[in-house]
Formats: C-alpha cells, structure tokens, sequence
C-alpha cells in the first residue's frame, strides 16, 4: 500500500464528497429555509441525469446536456414547489414526508414511461477524457479532478451568493423570521420559489455529472439522498458551510473506509472473509460518526443548537 495510492483515495474521497454537497445543499436550504422534510430531493437528482442523457443523445454535445439538466431539475423543481409544496408549509412534517414519498413515486414512474426501464450511459467528454500527473506522481482521472474544481467553484459562488446579496440576505431573514420579511414587503412565495428551484439545479447538475461515472437508471437518487441526510445531520441544518464540510467528511470517511478495513482486516485474519468484513464496517463508519456528531453536538458541527425539551 503506497502513499500515491492512499492520496488517489483521498482524491476519490473529495470527489464524492463535492458531489454530496451539491445534493445536500439544496436539501439544507429548502429545510432551513422552509423547514420542509423533502424526500423527493433524489427524484430532482434523477431528473438532472436523465435530461442530461437525453441532450447528449441527441445532440452529441455534453456541455449542452450539462444546461439541460440544471434547466430540467430547476424547472421540475419550481413546478413542484408551486402545485404542491406550497400547500406542506403549515403542515405536520409526517404530512410533508408522506407528500413527497408519493413525489418520488410519480417521478420515477414518469421517467420510466419516457426513457424506459433500462439504464442509460453517459460518456466523459473526449476533452475531459485521460488522466493529468498531479505532483507526487499521482495519475488522476481529469473528468474526476474537474467535478472537484466545479464543485468546490460551486460551493464558494453559493456561499458569497447567500451571504453577499440581496436575494441571499432575504433568504436568510426569511430563515429567521418569514412573516417579518413578508410584512416587509417581499413576496416569500416568489422567494420559496426561487429556493426550492435553486436547490434542484444544483441536484440535477450532481446528477448529471455522476451519470458518467455510473448508469443513469430509475431510483439512483435514493442511495444518494440517505448520503446527504447524514450530510446536512453532521454538518447541521441550514448551514452551507456545514453542508460542505460535512459533505467532505462523509466522502472521505466513505472511501477510505471502503479501501483501508478490507486490508486492514486482511492481516489479522482470512483474506477471503476480511473483504466481507471490512466492507460491511465500512458502510457502517458515516452512520457511527453521524451518532457520535449528534452525541457531542445535537445540532450538528455549525447548526443551531437544539432546545431542551422537558
């Protein structure tokens, strides 16, 4: 086991973990923001690789597939928010989980009736194809290294966007106190809006840039929804900073995991059985750090604290 190979894991692990932040900032924000419990979250993800595929297939222009799938998902995404979502507000969250579970039904069958059920397969961009030679001799695929740089980029553009504009100043007092804002005369439907389809595009994009390096089926944003749960858990409700953070947490706890327990349990016993064992630790290691995060901080790394209830 050598160090390039520990450090393209480490590499691999910022990989998903930028990806994991696409998904769960949106997820944080319309939480956050709208204390909304949205499972249909994953579905927008879907709809961004789906579109994405589309384009690409008929046109043969990936960049083109890129605009359609934040497009679609900020499309799906609005239209959501405005037929249902609008009337969860004032509901019971179990009232919101039930809404949107039957969202994720309708989506993937929706889908399944236009593309069919079998998978689609997207292929790197002859650009981005090959690997580039970082330092320390490390050969590192460049489609890889360039979903890194964009969704770091990303991560930095939503943060100055929340924290330095108007539009972002009053999503944030409509965080605080909505009905202050409302009484202020700014339209918190247009606002909600504009927040639900703002966190759907940038689903949709994380969908569509996945989809090259997986298929692109039916239900693959449920897996990734649970990763972002344990994000916005970890790194604490409604805050972007601690979206990516935890994002980062969780993608390089999840691949290292993966890659050091099956070895590590290869040297104290059956190589055959450690591979069983250490992956199944592994999948286990984001849900231990979560319970110990939610042990020592119950509102997460930069969430707000929890009250006390007697």
């Amino acid at each position: 086991m050598s160090a390039t190979l520990i450090a393209e894991q480490l590499l691999n692990g910022l990989q998903l973990g930028v990806m994991l932040f696409l998904m769960s900032a949106g997820l944080t924000l319309v939480f956050g923001v709208m204390g909304l419990i949205n499972l249909a979250h994953g579905s927008l993800y879907m709809i961004g690789a789906f579109a994405c595929a589309a384009v690409v297939g008929a046109t043969g222009s990936y960049w083109l597939g890129l605009a359609a799938s934040l497009a679609a998902a900020a499309a799906a995404g609005a239209l959501v928010e405005i037929v249902v979502i609008r009337r969860l507000y004032g509901r019971d969250h179990l009232d919101q989980v039930l809404a949107t579970f039957a969202l994720i039904l309708v989506f993937s069958e929706g889908v399944r009736w236009i593309f069919g059920a079998f998978p689609l397969y997207l292929d790197v961009p002859e650009s981005l194809a090959g690997a580039v030679s970082l330092p320390g001799g490390i050969q590192y695929p460049l489609y890889r290294l360039l979903i890194i740089v964009v969704g770091l980029l990303l991560a930095a553009g939503l943060f100055l966007f929340i924290s330095r504009t108007r539009i972002g100043i009053r999503i944030r007092a409509g965080e605080s106190d909505r009905e202050m804002i409302a009484a202020l005369g700014v339209d918190i439907d247009r606002l909600y809006t504009l927040v639900f389809a703002l966190g759907a595009a940038m689903a949709g994009l994380a969908g569509a840039m996945v989809g090259t390096i997986q298929s692109v089926e039916v239900g693959m944003g449920e897996p990734v929804l649970i990763l972002a749960f344990v994000v916005i858990v970890i790194g604490g409700i409604g805050s972007i900073r601690g979206a990516l953070v935890g994002a980062l947490i969780v993608g390089i706890t999840d691949t290292i995991g993966r890659f050091l327990l099956p070895i590590l349990f290869g040297l104290v016993m059956d190589p055959s059985s450690a591979t069983a064992v250490g992956s199944a630790l592994a999948s286990m290691l984001i849900y231990i750090l979560m319970a110990l995060v939610l042990i020592l901080k119950p509102g997460g790394l930069y969430g707000r604290p929890l009250p006390l209830r007697s």
